[in-house]
């Protein structure tokens, strides 16, 4: 049985979260009670990004500290992925002692080898400012799709930007033209790596399309060796001599959280670190497309030059973007969904099926009042919800809340069956919104089944008649419960403790001979 290893990006801890990160990191939850439901072992792990250069320039935009800063959105993030079910097994942050610990160790056998070289390189300043600048610092033109960027990544075409390859190079706080003088970083040879990527790729061909097509764009374009220390005052020392003024940059040490995270798991649970980051694992990766190159190109190269044979990625779950009202979500023009404020405002499971039925799995998709509310009144409410309710309130009302038993219908029995292989499977690939979408198509099916029965007339017209069909719709529902659990937690887990069944998946009989006296109503309109 594999360890599965399930990543989800590591968010800025320079602001709160909004919609567009809810979209990209759910399936990652997803995934991880998809696989416990299977009994393997599960390694589910983020954190908060508590270094780089967003988060000093807000520290002194309000006059506080970094670390009080990254402390005060850590702590706000927690809340948020708390009300919304998501069950990390570790949510930690990168300014965590252990994590630095584990980076420095890392670095330390990644210089040893034979991709990482110190260099002499051009260092940007400010003349006006009278600084060093950081390349979030930095503003120009990028010189690969000629749209205005920041200093480290185009946001307009994705490429990770080296700072003396953009054009028109100037201060973001000045707008003053730079000058450059010269300093000394080490950098990994990422170019000497590219026959392996290529490898590394061509074994991968089911990856998102989005994934396998921005690797092969930077590939074809050719590698560029990466600086992994900066002149900051704010982030993981450098573990070498001569390097004490400098700091870890925080692409070479963000992403290797996943290997932090995971020893730590390791050694609470009493289990060798290879045993999830040797060959007997499954290592999935959830995040935005903007944070492609981090985990096909910058992620793998760090693991090839660490030389240990440590395991690459295998899937990558990589969202595209999710738009407002038709519109770009800017956090500068503050036009966005703040995370915090739809969880305090609405069931966590309806937060959670607009964002997995709706994922930007494939294209940018919209977020809408309209939609949002919609989908929750006919899907939630008039679907799942009302197939719910009117069968088990129905057992209360006339039954007195005993559960039937009766042979179970062929038919229906088949179908539940080939729906737990096609949601399985769906799942198991990143194919989050048809997996949802078969889970849906069977509790519409429930419906129909239960209006074909009309248990109504036949409680008094046919008993027989009327109990089996009841007995056939609770265990429909407490196998729909099962089947949902990984998308709509709270629901599901309500109706699994009603009905006495547990989360394992496999298509399993209502161990409960008798119903609650009050069964709550699952969802509420909107």
């Amino acid at each position: 049985m594999k360890h599965i290893l399930i990543g989800g990006a590591w968010p800025y801890a320079n602001g709160s979260l909004h919609i567009g990160h809810l979209a990209a990191l759910l399936p990652g939850d997803v995934l991880a009670r998809y696989w416990r439901a299977n009994g393997n072992p599960v390694f589910y792990v983020s954190g908060s990004d508590c270094h780089g250069t967003p988060i000093t320039i807000r520290a002194r935009q309000e006059n506080r500290t970094p670390d009080e800063i990254s402390e005060t959105y850590h702590n706000e993030f927690c809340r948020v992925f708390q009300k919304l079910g998501f069950s990390y097994d570790l949510y930690t942050k990168t300014s965590d002692s252990y994590h630095k610990e584990f980076v420095q160790n890392f670095h330390s056998e990644l210089y040893k080898g034979e991709f990482v070289e110190e260099r002499t390189v051009k260092q940007a300043f400010c003349p006006s400012c009278r600084k060093v600048l950081t390349d979030r610092l930095i503003i120009g033109i990028c010189p690969s799709c000629g749209e205005p960027t920041r200093g480290d990544q185009c946001d307009s075409c994705g490429t990770v930007l080296d700072t003396e390859t953009i054009l028109d190079a100037r201060c973001a706080d000045c707008h003053t033209t730079l000058t450059f003088g010269e300093t000394t970083q080490l950098y990994l040879l990422i170019s000497r790596l590219e026959q392996e990527l290529r490898n590394f790729l061509s074994d991968h061909p089911y990856w998102r399309k989005n994934a396998a097509s921005f690797t092969r764009r930077y590939l074809d374009e050719g590698l560029h060796d990466r600086a992994i220390t900066r002149d900051l005052d704010w982030g993981i020392d450098v573990p070498k001599e001569g390097y004490d003024s400098k700091k870890i940059y925080i692409w070479a040490e963000n992403v290797l959280g996943y290997l932090s995270a995971s020893a730590r798991l390791c050694e609470e649970r009493e289990i060798p670190f290879r045993e999830v980051f040797g060959e007997n694992a499954r290592h999935y990766y959830v995040h935005g497309k903007d944070n492609i190159p981090f985990h096909t190109i910058i992620l793998p190269s760090l693991l090839l030059g660490h030389g240990q044979n440590l395991h690459l990625p295998d899937d990558i779950i990589s969202s595209e973007y999710i738009t407002l009202e038709g519109r770009k979500i800017s956090t500068s023009h503050n036009w966005a969904v703040w995370a915090k404020d739809l969880a305090d405002e609405y069931h966590p499971d309806t937060i959670r099926y607009f964002f997995l039925a709706n994922g930007p799995e494939k294209r940018d998709t919209d977020f809408s009042w309209r939609e949002f509310k919609e989908q929750n009144n006919s899907e939630l409410v008039g679907a799942w919800g009302n197939f719910v309710n009117r069968t088990l309130a129905f057992l209360n009302r006339y039954q007195n809340g005993a559960v039937p038993s009766a042979p179970i219908d062929p038919a229906l029995y088949e179908k539940t069956e080939l729906a737990f292989q096609t949601i399985g499977t769906r799942i198991e690939h990143g194919y989050f919104k048809d997996a949802l979408s078969s889970a849906f198509d069977l509790v519409r099916y429930g419906n129909k089944y239960y209006d074909s029965n009309e248990p109504w007339k036949t409680r008094t017209s046919d008993p027989n008649r009327c109990c089996e069909a009841l007995a056939n719709c609770t265990w429909l529902i407490g196998n729909l419960a099962i089947l949902l659990h990984p998308f709509l937690p709270f629901s599901s887990g309500q109706i699994l403790e009603w009905l006495k069944l547990d989360t394992s998946w496999n298509i399993q009989t209502p161990a409960a001979t008798h119903l609650p006296p009050e069964i709550s109503i699952l969802f509420s309109r909107i």
